[in-house]
């Protein structure tokens, strides 16, 4: 008898736990979308909006506006569906992409399928979120001109403070009359880690396009294996910019028409400044006050923007390697440019239009470039001595000289 007069408080305290447990879990998935949406609003470069929401400790719903922080180039929207449970949430919904100030619905017009799916858990302990989008194919016709996608998967996953997306596109073609342009498979790695209202950040993003290819009359290029990988940091002192670029091999007439790679990187743009100029940019955006057009906001954001150019940003160019089997020619080329940031006062990005304002920005500008081997076509083209084999390209106040000779007019 003691034993069953055990079962009903215990029952009614496991029914309380697991009531407790979805009290939490609804709260926890709530307080986790809010603050992974506005940290990525915090970037600076999105106008995110969360309408229509409906909490409740089963299910919640609701949808998700993201667009460019100005204009109105495209409007994605993600509705979703939420249901709880003590571990963890389910969602799915549906993806739509809209453009111009109307918010056309993107290829509406022209497509009988339903929008994309998605779907996602979220685990409640780990504070994790796992999810995928399928793409369909797709095919447009308008007169002579056809797009046609053959579909793709999207994953994502992460928590708050670090996400990484993984994109599979299939082949698109683009074909207009008898010129056609096919590109793909390719596949998208991207990484997006960051800190509290994204005061630091880094964004890795890593590109592979398996083949590309362009048709047209009495011409072909295939390209091969080309790998495109870009990072952007912003740190306690500076914003740095990094692109390494490998063309793979693209081929004409069943030649080796052009293989290379490139590496390049760009710091010493003002962290602080950066940042203010991504809190002002929040300001104009939620105020309205950016009905002036291009120049109104260039002129409200000039004082932000120069001032991130006073730690004298530099550009290097670690690697530029070109190669030629085809025509012969081959270029390996590395070096710096400058920028004196010193006075930004003198300087103006509203009136870079006029003549004298360039010269200015353009006084600002020294480096020096190193390009090893140099063909024999090339010295002879610059009217150098036809046994140089070293050209050095020298800046100096934004004047530009070739192994210390003027350089000659490139056009005649």
């Amino acid at each position: 008898m003691r034993k069953e007069r055990l079962i009903v408080p215990l029952l009614v305290v496991l029914l309380l736990a697991w009531l407790a447990g979805q009290a939490v879990s609804s709260w926890l998935f709530e307080r986790e979308m809010t603050r992974t949406l506005t940290d990525l609003e915090a970037r600076g470069e999105l106008d995110i909006e969360r309408v229509d929401v409906e909490q409740g400790w089963w299910s919640s719903t609701g949808r998700i506006h993201l667009a460019p922080l100005f204009g109105h180039a495209w409007q994605l929207e993600l509705s979703y569906r939420a249901r709880h449970g003590v571990l963890s949430t389910h969602l799915d919904g549906e993806v739509t992409l809209r453009h111009g100030p109307e918010g056309v619905q993107l290829f509406g017009a022209s497509l009988a399928s339903s929008p994309p799916q998605w779907e996602a858990s979220y685990h409640t302990l780990s504070g994790t979120l796992d999810g995928r989008i399928q793409l369909a194919p797709l095919r447009i016709t308008q007169q002579e001109r056809e797009l046609t996608f053959e579909g793709g998967r999207l994953r994502f996953s992460g928590e708050q403070g670090n996400w990484r997306l993984r994109a599979q596109l299939d082949s698109w073609t683009l074909s207009d009359g008898a010129a056609r342009l096919e590109i793909g498979p390719a596949i998208l790695n991207s990484q997006y880690a960051y800190t509290e209202d994204a005061h630091s950040f880094t964004q890795e993003d890593r590109l592979h396009i398996e083949s590309l290819s362009w048709y047209q009359p009495q011409l072909k290029l295939d390209a091969h294996g080309i790998r495109l990988a870009n990072r952007v940091a912003l740190d306690d002192q500076e914003l740095r910019m990094q692109l390494d670029l490998d063309l793979g091999q693209i081929h004409t007439a069943e030649q080796v028409l052009l293989t290379g790679q490139m590496e390049a990187e760009l710091s010493r743009l003002n962290a602080d400044a950066i940042r203010s100029t991504m809190s002002r940019l929040r300001e104009l955006a939620a105020s309205g006050r950016h009905e002036g057009g291009r120049d109104a906001l260039l002129a409200d954001l000039e004082p932000y923007l120069l001032a991130s150019l006073r730690d004298s940003p530099r550009l290097d160019l670690r690697r530029l390697e070109l190669d030629s089997p085809m025509l012969g020619l081959s270029a390996q080329v590395d070096g710096s440019l400058f920028f004196d940031g010193r006075r930004l006062e003198a300087l103006s990005l509203v009136d870079f239009a006029e003549p004298a304002v360039k010269e200015r920005w353009r006084r600002r500008l020294d480096g020096d470039f190193t390009w090893h081997e140099l063909p024999t076509v090339v010295a002879l083209w610059l009217g150098l001595p036809l046994d140089t084999r070293t050209l050095e390209v020298d800046v100096g106040r934004g004047q530009v000289r070739v192994n210390s000779r003027p350089l000659p007019p490139l056009w005649r």
